[in-house]
């Protein structure tokens, strides 16, 4: 699922929701792109995060990982 520029938070959601395990690097970019989005939305500390769930996941714990995607999952949804 490809995040576009200037994507509502509820797009966000789901585009976070969706990422499974897989290809790492796929993974990283759908991250990435989410985070660019956030940006685009002024929601810095979200952003933040999700580079926090990034560096997570390139440690393999996977623990912080999840808690950082819900975590933004979460404060979007207070953005809808």
């Amino acid at each position: 699922m490809e995040i576009a520029k200037s994507m509502s938070p509820s797009r966000i959601i789901a585009a976070l929701n969706a990422l499974e395990f897989g290809e790492l690097d796929a993974i990283r970019a759908k991250l990435d792109q989410a985070r660019r989005a956030c940006l685009e939305l002024d929601q810095a500390e979200l952003a933040a995060r999700l580079d926090e769930a990034s560096a997570a996941l390139g440690r393999a714990d996977v623990k912080t990982y999840r808690k950082r995607v819900e975590s933004v999952i979460s404060q979007l949804g207070h953005l809808r």
